[in-house]
């Protein structure tokens, strides 16, 4: 029997050739389906939440700076020297501090020292604990809401840059705010730390009336966005303001002083 004639099949017809693929094509067939390792997939999830990270943070500063472009040139000379004010009421704590050290190193009587900066410490605690009342310089901020569309969230950013601003003691309403207080909406009022208040809101604040005004006024700041919501906001400084809502103070259940 004859031999077969290449490229034909046994029934006498002529197979077709097969066509020699490109290299692009190569390329595309070496690609698609995609063959991910475990490895390969975990790193990718991994950039993808850093890709998006860094892309919240571009756009938050983003509006940052939009907001800042818009400001008037008062309004960012005002910024400035808030800021500056931090940073002045930052180095002056150090100092207090250094001072303190310096004291007890250098006092002939450095237990009598030791007793009379405990002491005085212990007060300070206690106003920022809100178990002892508290005079002094300060502000008094007035919220009107005759809309009812003033919310905790709100309210919560005025606390915020008031402690940011050096505020040292804060009451709303008969309601001591320390550092654990939260708030909550609550129908039409707000709770602060499950005590519900209703408008108008009356912030007492103890502090360097210089420094808190102005953290309340600067542009987009917390007496702009309360205007936003039809909410009208009275900002008054005084020699004297009196904050004696308390707090009673907790015990603790567990934790005992580890001194001997």
């Amino acid at each position: 029997m004859p031999a077969s004639a290449p490229g034909a099949v046994e029934d006498g017809t002529q197979a077709q050739p097969v066509p020699e693929l490109t290299g692009r094509q190569r390329l595309v067939k070496g690609l698609w389906p995609p063959r991910l390792t475990r490895a390969q997939l975990i790193v990718a999830v991994l950039l993808f939440g850093l890709g998006f990270g860094l892309a919240v943070q571009v756009a938050s500063n983003s509006d940052g700076d939009n907001a800042l472009r818009g400001a008037r040139q008062e309004d960012l000379v005002r910024i400035l020297d808030e800021l500056d004010d931090r940073t002045q009421r930052l180095e002056d704590e150090k100092a207090g501090l250094e001072e303190q050290r310096d004291e007890l190193e250098n006092s002939s009587d450095q237990a009598e020292e030791a007793r009379r900066q405990t002491a005085e410490r212990e007060r300070q605690l206690g106003i920022l604990a809100g178990t002892v009342a508290a005079q002094g310089p300060g502000i008094t901020m007035t919220v009107e809401d005759p809309k009812g569309t003033v919310e905790a969230d709100m309210l919560l950013d005025a606390v915020q840059e008031l402690r940011a601003a050096g505020a040292e003691a804060i009451q709303v309403n008969g309601v001591r705010v320390v550092a654990n207080t939260y708030l909550t909406d609550s129908g039409n009022g707000v709770g602060v730390d499950g005590n519900k208040i209703t408008a108008p809101y009356r912030f007492k604040v103890i502090g360097k009336p210089q420094d808190l005004e102005p953290a309340l006024n600067i542009p987009g700041g917390v007496v702009q966005t309360l205007e936003k919501e039809q909410a009208t906001v009275t900002v008054e400084r005084s020699t004297k303001i009196v904050v004696d809502a308390l707090r009673a103070a907790k015990r603790p259940d567990y934790a005992r002083s580890s001194s001997r």
